[in-house]
């Protein structure tokens, strides 16, 4: 279909169907009661129901796009990277203290953006069930057409739950459009809405086209979304058929294909992760974007640069070896736009998300020497070494002015964290020709999935089978596109996984999500973990012992906690920066729910973590097929 149709479309249900709109300042599950215009005038076919369909992959957007984007909190609770901005004490900095019912903070607050991830889920499901209520009212050209649009809305609704069930554990599930404000809400086991999530995708796969526009849901989408929920439920087996049917489908892009290719110091890791590789329709190897670009109504710019780089113009870095200040977003006017313009070349950073050295320095070992995606690459990573003094009070007055930066011997442990480290380069740069300086990144798709995870994670569930060369030979495919050597058998365990999807997936991934689906299944399965000694994890304490502002920090209890611990420099040694201390606990491993969904939830009961405020009130969590508790 069309897609400036589907956007008009889009308008026009949002004119006569208030219930789709929402704040980040409504309550999170109240639905706005029908408008005098009813959405009947709207949903009677396929292009009426996608319309809210439109609706939910637009959005789908906002978690990568803007200032302080909500992927920063999935980053700054992982193993790859944590909140970098020193200068303003945040929950993602010290979780201890801040990450709390009360203090999880929306709509471009600096610290997180946890409660974007439960208003926007919640948003998305209301879409959804939007279409699955409707759907036996609307007039279609054929049963396909139905079965698209109903597997279509079922990928949608998942695509939220499967994130929600990973960041807050047992939520409440919505199965249908509520026309009227509902208040009498309870928390359902998150492995039944896992077993609904199921058969939900192995509909909308069989049904949903292979060929979409940009932006839009595909097969291939609907198929790593079931791949990563069977292996929430240790279906293994099908989660690695469903990857071997995408993967035959939707090869890897092992060769040169964009306008890059005839740029210097630019390589095939270039060509896929940029602009033009995004937008080329030949790209085999997308399965599913967000997409932002003039053409498109409400785009917003990428702000990458902004949010992922380190904060080079100001700080102790900022000067000269013999104490002037040393760079400047625009330098001299006759040297804007050369190499020394460093805000043309790279950006302009203030490092909202900063890497770990386990992601800069720890994962890439000499198996990774010529790995196009390693820092080891100077064409793909940047140092800040390879940018420029260039304040322009410095021309022709300092030796250093067009000199490169050098490290400041008296850098301060806030400086440090920062303002200086590296960065994949042909990840974050996203030129924004609208501007002429201090660039913060620009409209682009950007990859939601892409064939490289599907064997990354068929990998990971011949682990779980224990199959290990056949583990080693799915990472084999994305190792050797990138130049890396090979593994072998004795080389697989959870820990070379995880080090070649952040190798793989920096900043495209749910980084938090995956840890603690990865938690999950040793929960679940009882598999010894071999990282930690033959360590067995259970479901009975995931969080630990509980107990309000306990703050448990004792290894055993989740793989999440015990990894972080292992491999975040920050928070494993407790870094002390100007506005505070870089502090984790076990429970930390989900996320709060948000104190407002459970005061104004009058009715009925949502269930509070493990370790967090307000778990005495806390009862069984119901399936998806149980009746609410009567009163």
């Amino acid at each position: 279909m069309n897609s400036n149709k589907q956007i008009k479309k889009y308008i026009l249900a949002l004119a006569f169907c208030p219930l789709l709109m929402s704040s980040c300042s409504e309550n999170w599950l109240e639905p706005k009661p029908l408008s005098f215009y009813t959405p009947e005038n709207t949903y009677v076919d396929a292009d009426g129901l996608y319309a809210a369909i439109v609706a939910a992959e637009r959005n789908m957007r906002h978690e990568f796009f803007g200032n302080l984007s909500p992927i920063l909190s999935e980053l700054n609770s992982s193993d790859i990277a944590v909140y970098g901005k020193t200068d303003h004490n945040g929950s993602l900095i010290d979780f201890d203290n801040f990450l709390l019912p009360t203090t999880i903070y929306v709509s471009g607050d600096e610290r997180n953006q946890i409660q974007w991830y439960w208003n926007e889920g919640y948003r998305g499901i209301r879409y959804g069930n939007t279409v699955l209520s409707r759907i036996d009212d609307a007039t279609f050209k054929s049963d396909e057409e139905r079965n698209q649009v109903l597997g279509t809305a079922y990928f949608q609704r998942a695509y939220r739950y499967y994130k929600l069930t990973h960041q807050f554990g047992d939520v409440p599930f919505l199965d249908k459009e509520y026309a009227a404000p509902k208040l009498d809400f309870y928390t359902h086991d998150r492995w039944s809405i896992l077993e609904q999530l199921k058969k939900d995708l192995e509909f909308a796969y069989q049904w949903v086209p292979e060929k979409v526009d940009r932006g839009r849901t595909s097969k291939a989408a609907c198929g790593i979304l079931l791949m990563k929920v069977c292996m929430c439920l240790s279906d293994f087996d099908r989660a690695i058929e469903v990857g071997r049917e995408i993967v035959a489908k939707n090869p890897l892009m092992t060769q040169r294909f964009t306008s890059n290719k005839n740029k210097p110091n630019t390589n095939l890791m270039h060509d896929l992760h940029s602009i033009e590789a995004k937008l080329d329709m030949g790209n085999t190897e997308g399965l599913m974007y967000v997409v932002s670009y003039p053409q498109v109504e409400g785009s917003t710019r990428m702000q990458i640069m902004r949010n992922a780089l380190p904060y080079w113009a100001k700080g102790s870095v900022n000067v000269t070896p013999d104490g002037k200040t040393g760079t400047a977003i625009v330098p001299a006017k006759e040297d804007k736009g050369t190499e020394i313009d460093n805000d043309y070349n790279v950006g302009r950073g203030i490092a909202s998300t900063r890497p770990t050295n386990y992601f800069q320095y720890e994962i890439w070992t000499d198996k990774e020497k010529k790995d196009l995606r390693s820092p080891n690459n100077r064409d793909s990573w940047r140092r800040m070494e390879d940018l420029f003094y260039n304040e322009p009070s410095l021309k022709n007055k300092s030796e250093w002015y067009g000199k490169h930066l050098v490290r400041p011997t008296n850098m301060n442990v806030s400086d440090s964290v920062r303002c200086w480290f590296m960065w994949p380069h042909y990840k974050t740069f996203v030129p924004d020709p609208t501007v002429t300086q201090d660039r913060k990144g620009g409209e682009t798709p950007w990859y939601i999935y892409r064939s490289a995870e599907v064997y990354l994670l068929m990998g990971e569930c011949y682990y779980w089978k224990g199959q290990s060369q056949e583990a080693a030979d799915m990472l084999n495919v994305v190792r050797e596109r990138a130049g890396a050597d090979p593994l072998v058998a004795s080389d697989i365990n959870i820990g070379e996984i995880l080090a070649e999807r952040a190798r793989e997936l920096y900043y495209e991934e749910n980084r938090h999500t995956e840890l603690v689906r990865i938690s999950y299944t040793y929960a679940r399965t009882g598999k010894p973990c071999e990282i930690f000694g033959g360590r067995v994890y259970n479901l009975t304490n995931f969080s630990g012992p509980g107990g309000t502002g306990s703050n448990v920090k004792e290894e055993g209890y989740n793989f999440w906690y015990d990894w972080m611990i292992k491999h975040n420099n920050f928070f494993r040694d407790g870094v002390v920066v100007a506005c505070g201390q870089y502090r984790i606990s076990v429970h930390h491993v989900l996320w709060p729910i948000p104190e407002e969904a459970i005061t104004a939830n009058t009715g009925g009961i949502i269930n509070q973590n493990v370790g967090y405020p307000g778990t005495e009130k806390n009862i069984i969590p119901l399936s998806i097929d149980q009746e609410r508790p009567s009163k």
